[in-house]
C-alpha cells in the first residue's frame, strides 16, 4: 500500500526530468510542483484503496471506514476546523518566529503552484494517511484482540508505531512529535468513532506549514531534512494543541463513552 506512494513519486521526478532536465534534483530547487503532486496524490488514493481492502477483508461496506455511522459527518468537521485551525495557526506562527530559518529564492512559478498544489491536495493527503493508518491499520490490529482492552490497546498501539516508522527521522524531537501526533490522533478517532477530527488535524498542520514555507520563501533542503535540528517551540506548541483536542474529546465523551455503531438504521 505505501510502496504505491514511492512509484507515484518516482513517476513524478521523472515527469519533471523530461519537462525540466536537472530538477528536482538541482540544489537550489528540491521540490517542484509536479513531483509535490505525484507524491500527494499517491497518499490521498489511500483513501479509496483502504476501502477497498476494508472491503475484501471483512465484507462491509467501505465507507465504513469513515465513521460509526458509514458517513463522513461534516457537522463534526466543520467544528473541529474552527476551533482547531486557529490554535495550529497560531502556533505555528509563534514556532516560525521563535526559531528563523534559512531562506532562498523561489521561482515565482513554483510559489504560484506549489501554493495551489498544497492548498488543493494536502488535505486530501492528510486524509489518505488517516484512512490508512487510524482506520484501515487500527481495525485490523483491533481484530487481533480479545476483549475490548486489548484491541483497543492493539488498535491505537499498532496503528501509531506504523505512523512513527514510515516517519521516522535521525532526530528524537521529531520522532517524539510523531508518536505523540499517531496516539492522540488514534484515540480521538476511538472516542469519536471516526475519522473526521484526526483529519483536521493531520491535514491543518500539514498545509498551513507549507503555507509558511512558501509565504517565507522558506529553504526547502533545509525544512525537508528531519535529521536537522528541529525547534523545540514547533514540537511543544504543536503537542500541546494535539494533547489539548484529545483532553476535549475525553472530556465532551466522559460520561457517554465512545460513540459506537448504531443499533437500528442509520440515517443517511
Amino acid at each position: 500500500m505505501f510502496a504505491f506512494i514511492l512509484v507515484f513519486y518516482y513517476l513524478g521526478s521523472w515527469v519533471d526530468g523530461l519537462l525540466s532536465p536537472g530538477a528536482p534534483g538541482d540544489e537550489g530547487r528540491v521540490l517542484t510542483p509536479v513531483a509535490h503532486s505525484a507524491s500527494l496524490i499517491a497518499t490521498a488514493l489511500l483513501v479509496p484503496w483502504s476501502m477497498v481492502l476494508q472491503r475484501w477483508l471483512y465484507g462491509v461496506p467501505g465507507a465504513s471506514l469513515t465513521s460509526v455511522v458509514s458517513r463522513f459527518r461534516f457537522g463534526l468537521f466543520g467544528r473541529a476546523l474552527l476551533a482547531i485551525g486557529p490554535a495550529l495557526l497560531i502556533t505555528l506562527a509563534v514556532a516560525e518566529h521563535m526559531t528563523p530559518y534559512r531562506t532562498t529564492e523561489w521561482l515565482q512559478s513554483d510559489v504560484i503552484w506549489l501554493l495551489v498544489v498544497s492548498l488543493v491536495l494536502l488535505p486530501l493527503q492528510a486524509a489518505g494517511e488517516e484512512y490508512g493508518l487510524r482506520g484501515l491499520v487500527f481495525r485490523i490490529a483491533a481484530s487481533w484482540g480479545r476483549g475490548r482492552t486489548t484491541s483497543l490497546i492493539l488498535g491505537i498501539g499498532v496503528s501509531s508505531l506504523i505512523f512513527s516508522v514510515i516517519h521516522t527521522t535521525g532526530n528524537p524531537m521529531w520522532n517524539a512529535f510523531y508518536v505523540i501526533f499517531s496516539v492522540t490522533a488514534a484515540f480521538i478517532t476511538w472516542r469519536t468513532g471516526g475519522l473526521e477530527i484526526a483529519i483536521v488535524l493531520h491535514a491543518v498542520v500539514n498545509t498551513l506549514t507549507f503555507v509558511f514555507w512558501i509565504a517565507l520563501n522558506a529553504d526547502l533542503a533545509e525544512r525537508l531534512d528531519r535529521s536537522a535540528p528541529v525547534s523545540l517551540s514547533l514540537v511543544i506548541l504543536n503537542s500541546l494543541v494535539f494533547v489539548g483536542a484529545a483532553v476535549v474529546v475525553w472530556l465532551r465523551t466522559r460520561r457517554s463513552g465512545p460513540v459506537l455503531t448504531p443499533s437500528g438504521p442509520i440515517e443517511q
